[in-house]
């Protein structure tokens, strides 16, 4: 088993002529299609973890800071102007498969989650595995 990070971007993601998916951002859509994402998500999450494969899901909030070390004293903390994840990250989902094809399957699974009209939003999810071992560092 290999866990999968999947990240739920809802802007963004490779572009492809022909291809369509939803660009209406979430906080435009009507109370019941919300609501319906929302179930398909949970649902999705049901099935995982039926199948053994679910560790944990998350939806994040839009507000967020940067924060880094700078010497002695207060830290800096910025809302910019930097390219953010809270403008890109809108939740995850961490799976334990037994491949990168199951993880893809997974991550094909959510894309189809519904949207405005009931219409799956085909976002594009993106599929990072965990690090198993720290990198080899030789001279």
């Amino acid at each position: 088993m290999a866990k999968y990070l999947l990240l739920k971007h809802y802007r963004g993601g490779p572009e492809f002529a022909g291809l369509d998916f939803c660009e209406t951002p979430m906080d435009q859509w009507k109370p019941e299609e919300v609501s319906d994402h929302i179930a398909f998500m949970g649902d999705v999450a049901r099935q995982l973890r039926e199948r053994g494969e679910f560790v944990d899901a998350q939806a994040v909030s839009p507000e967020g800071t940067f924060v880094r070390f700078d010497g002695e004293g207060k830290p800096p903390v910025t809302d910019g102007p930097f390219a953010e994840t809270k403008d890109l990250i809108a939740g995850w989902m961490v799976i334990d498969v037994e491949s990168v094809e199951r993880a893809h399957e997974a991550a094909a699974l959510l894309s189809s989650a519904p949207g405005p009209g009931g219409v799956p939003i085909k976002e594009w999810i993106e599929v990072r595995p965990f690090l198993e071992n720290p990198p080899n560092m030789s001279e």
